[in-house]
């Protein structure tokens, strides 16, 4: 498996990754929000193009998709996860652990502080993400507060406290 950033040529294929990965929590006969959710950040100017990654299979399959946006706690810059989407039959087999891994580098290798999320409380912990709570970070929904979490990163003070908030195509869905 590589982990590259996204290509032109992968806009597509992304939108199908997360339609895949997502088509569960769909409602019937609709295309996951996740798929446009990533078409409508990447048309905003909340984008990073450094921070949108794929992994590919062997064979050059686009298995999976990972992309932070600039977001911000306060007044002070930070990054929002998400979507990460991995196809069904890519799952349980590291795809989405690989991918979790380079972004949150890569946003560290950017000076980036913090990463924060809204996700399973059973899964993203294996990567460092706390209760954001922990760091007086509140989510811009009080009702997520149970699954809001915050990874920092190297250059990450605790000065950096208050309401975060996503770009604006989070609230848009």
């Amino acid at each position: 498996m590589l982990i590259r950033r996204e290509l032109p040529a992968d806009i597509p294929r992304i939108r199908e990754v997360h339609a895949a990965a997502f088509a569960s929590g769909a409602t019937s006969g609709q295309v996951a929000v996740e798929a446009g959710l990533v078409d409508a950040l990447r048309a905003c100017d909340a984008w990073i193009p450094e921070l949108s990654l794929v992994a590919t299979a062997p064979d050059g399959t686009i298995a999976g998709h990972v992309v932070c946006t600039r977001a911000a706690v306060g007044a002070i810059p930070a990054l929002g996860l998400g979507p990460l989407g991995v196809v069904p039959a890519f799952q349980r087999q590291g795809v989405g652990h690989a991918l979790m891994h380079a972004v949150l580098g890569a946003a560290d290798a950017l000076g980036e502080p913090l990463v924060v999320l809204l996700g399973h409380t059973d899964y993203y912990p294996r990567f460092g993400f706390r209760p954001a709570a922990e760091y007086g970070i509140t989510p811009p929904v009080p009702e997520w507060a149970s699954h809001f979490q915050t990874r920092t990163l190297t250059t990450y003070t605790p000065e950096i406290r208050g309401k975060f908030e996503y770009a604006q195509p989070f609230y848009d869905i």
